[in-house]
């Protein structure tokens, strides 16, 4: 705040100093020299709370509110609060979906000037901050920061509800909403609502069908650059999760968490219809919805619809004829891998259930009952 203050008033006595007629400017430095210097002894206004300085009265009563708690500028979608009208109109834009800054690499709009500059970093494939302990490069130093307390196991910020620990601030704040059920975020195609800004996005590509981000080695496309990456390390065989339990590596860092459940037994997600508890919190998602009765995902040939994506999936391979596993002892396809496994045991000889009664052996489950 203090620093904008006095780089805005800058400008204007550099202006002010290059623009007269007859006479020798000042040089940048002299005329930066003499406005501090003039400047800091002005500063009038201090905050009796912690002793900042300011010139203007309004930066102060701006900056008091810090200290109040006050934010007088409330959003009215969704009830967050704000101390600037600024910052309330930038968050309006989450719910309007304007996205004034665009990439002229590939099109991809942002809410904000600094979330443009961090995406151009993929494009340049740029990554000048690598990780001392791991090599792994990174194009913003406050990612390369966040990926260093994965080694360093700090986990600072922690959740009062359920004692569960965040390496930043903001995904304590993300989590948080799991308790409160807070959704802010609408999709603009229909009524669902979700808690995160990501989740929304990644959700309207079900409407939209974009998928932006093609893979280098092969070509298959992704809605999410974090799929893509993901996708990647398939080509590149990189695991650079390590359990703490085991020698098991991962190549995403929410798979090793999910992981080390199995270690530590935890199951952080409780059903708010029943008392039924998941390691996961799509486990817990997926169940949810034996009670609700919601079928999302809805086949776009007729009008069956599904709680899950892979029935869904699996569904609409009758339609299309789709086969993708194949046998590999004959040319016969399936549509399910199931299927292929019951088949290949027609050649393989394989009959894993045996009756308990009379000793016989059967290749599916169903000839045992």
């Amino acid at each position: 705040m203090e620093e904008s203050e006095e780089s805005e008033e800058l400008i204007e006595v550099e202006e002010e100093h290059h623009v007269q007629p007859g006479g020798k400017p000042l040089s940048r430095s002299k005329t930066k020299k003499n406005f501090l210097k003039k400047t800091r002894a002005k500063k009038s206004f201090t905050c009796t709370q912690c002793g900042k300085s300011f010139t203007r009265k309004q930066s102060l009563k701006i900056h008091m509110m810090i200290h109040t708690g006050v934010k007088p500028f409330s959003c009215d979608q969704c009830g967050n609060s704000f101390r600037q009208l600024t910052n309330l109109k930038t968050h309006m834009m989450i719910h309007t979906g304007v996205k004034p800054f665009s990439c002229d690499q590939c099109g991809k709009t942002f809410l904000r000037s600094s979330h443009l500059k961090s995406h151009l970093a993929v494009h340049t494939k740029e990554k000048p901050h690598s990780c001392s302990v791991c090599g792994k490069g990174f194009s913003l130093l406050s990612n390369l920061h966040k990926h260093e307390k994965t080694h360093t196991g700090v986990r600072e910020y922690m959740c009062f509800e359920c004692e569960k620990t965040f390496i930043t601030a903001s995904g304590l704040k993300l989590h948080q909403r799991i308790h409160t059920g807070e959704k802010p975020y609408m999709c603009s195609h229909c009524d669902k609502r979700f808690s995160l800004s990501l989740s929304l996005k990644t959700h309207e590509m079900i409407h939209t069908g974009e998928k932006p981000y093609k893979c280098s080695h092969c070509d298959k496309r992704f809605s999410l650059s974090l799929s893509l990456k993901t996708h990647e390390m398939i080509h590149t065989g990189e695991k650079p999760y390590k359990c703490s339990h085991c020698d098991k590596r991962f190549s995403r860092s929410e798979h090793l968490r999910s992981h080390e459940r199995i270690h530590t037994g935890e199951k952080p997600y409780k059903c708010s219809l029943c008392d039924k508890r998941f390691s996961f919190s799509l486990s817990l998602k997926t169940h949810e919805r034996i009670h609700t009765g919601e079928k999302p995902y809805k086949c776009s040939h007729c009008d069956k619809r599904f709680s899950l994506s892979a029935h869904l999936k699996t569904h609409e391979m009758i339609h299309t004829g789709e086969k993708p596993y194949k046998c590999s002892h004959c040319d016969k396809r399936f549509s399910l891998s199931a299927h292929l496994r019951s088949h290949e045991m027609i050649h393989t000889g394989e009959k894993p259930h045996k009756c308990d009664q009379c000793g016989k052996s059967f290749s599916i489950k169903t000839n045992l009952k």
